[in-house]
């Protein structure tokens, strides 16, 4: 029996939860938004938080959006994680739940970690994808562990990504349906296998970057729901 030990309804967005992060340098991936802490960018209503990008100038970029994280508030380590999204559409969309390991400080990326419960790019509409990185095994080397997924009509509705993970491994699922399993084996220590440490939680839209790709003016503004978050042990 599952034992629930973190949830988030986003009544409101509760700051002993979430820290809403601040910047627009890229992150890695030559991103073209800048995120804010406006409330044209992030909100809560109806019981859903609403990340929102739009064509702005801003600072220096052309475009804003928003980004929480859960960095020393939050974390687990094994247990399952459940989470309801509606995703944004369109060329240059990018939103993404992910979770990077706390080590990060000490250890920088890939080292620390990576799990990624959902990303989506809009140049391929209709398809999720779920991954895990570490030293050894990551995109910057095209062999990181990655499933993508066909789902006709992915963003014209909400849907309920999960991943059950233990020191065996991981399983992701796509409304209760097993999509992937990917176990530990024979990978042994931290540049093989960063995951058995505390990891904590990230949700942001992205626009364009090395991935995001050409990005359409016309659809702005475009909205990525979280209705909520839990966590089991």
């Amino acid at each position: 029996m599952r034992k629930l030990i973190f949830e988030d309804h986003f009544d409101e967005l509760n700051e002993e939860n979430w820290t809403v992060e601040v910047g627009g340098h890229g992150f890695g991936n030559n991103e073209d938004q800048f995120y804010t802490k406006r409330s044209e960018n992030i909100f809560v209503k109806d019981s859903l938080l609403h990340i929102v990008a739009r064509k702005e100038t801003y600072e220096y970029r052309q475009y804003t959006s928003a980004k929480i994280v859960s960095k020393h508030k939050v974390h687990m380590k094994y247990g399952s994680m459940e989470v309801r999204m509606k995703l944004p559409s369109g060329l240059g969309t990018w939103p993404a739940f992910w979770l990077l390991g706390e080590n990060i400080k000490e250890v920088g990326w890939p080292e620390c970690g990576e799990i990624d419960l959902m990303e989506f790019v809009g140049k391929e509409d209709n398809h999720i994808h779920f991954s895990l990185h570490s030293k050894n095994y990551n995109h910057t080397k095209n062999n990181n562990l990655h499933f993508k997924h066909f789902v006709k009509d992915l963003t014209h509705d909400f849907h309920v990504y999960r991943m059950d993970w233990d020191e065996f491994g991981f399983k992701f699922y796509f409304d209760d349906q097993l999509l992937l399993e990917e176990l530990k084996g024979d990978k042994s220590g931290s540049q093989d296998w960063p995951f058995d440490q505390p990891f904590y939680m990230i949700a942001n839209f992205a626009v364009g970057g090395n991935w995001g790709g050409k990005i359409d003016d016309s659809i702005f503004p475009q909205s990525f729901l979280i209705d909520y978050v839990k966590i089991y042990e």
